[in-house]
């Protein structure tokens, strides 16, 4: 059996952060390593715990999400991100992926889908909630349909 996935949860929601803690204790194939309130400090646990997975929420005090994505991802790509929140809007979404996240998760998906997430994203793999996917998709289509009629 392998070790278990290490994962900090980074969100200054105490209750998100609890429920999350106890979904993930319920299970045995991962621990919780760590949790961060802010930003910042997301950054620097991230630094020294080295967690497989950070779990980080977008609105985060004194340095978003993204932000903090960015840095955790460009001081070690063995860290990987899955963005867990409330906004499903493109440009969140966009921002989330291009800042290095491999995953984008919405607060309200359903146990089961937080734990396969989680487990893909700590496997190297992407996962996102399908709505997000589906527009993803869509943004992709409409922009090679748009290169391709004005290349001719």
């Amino acid at each position: 059996m392998s070790a278990p996935i290490r994962i900090l949860i980074a969100d200054d929601h105490p209750l998100f952060r609890g429920g999350l803690r106890a979904l993930l204790e319920s299970v045995s194939d991962t621990n919780v390593a760590g949790e961060a309130t802010s930003g910042h400090e997301a950054v620097e646990l991230a630094r020294t715990l080295a967690p497989d997975v950070v779990v980080m929420d977008i609105n985060m005090p004194d340095l978003n999400g993204i932000e903090a994505t960015r840095q955790i991802v460009h001081e070690n790509s063995d860290v990987h991100v899955l963005v867990m929140t409330m906004h499903e809007d493109d440009e969140s979404v966009f921002a989330a992926l291009r800042a290095g996240a491999r995953g984008y998760q919405l607060k309200g998906a359903a146990q089961t889908e937080t734990l396969r997430a989680i487990r893909a994203v700590a496997n190297g793999d992407e996962a996102k909630a399908a709505a997000a996917s589906d527009r993803l998709m869509d943004y992709v289509e409409n922009f090679t349909r748009a290169t391709v009629t004005n290349r001719f």
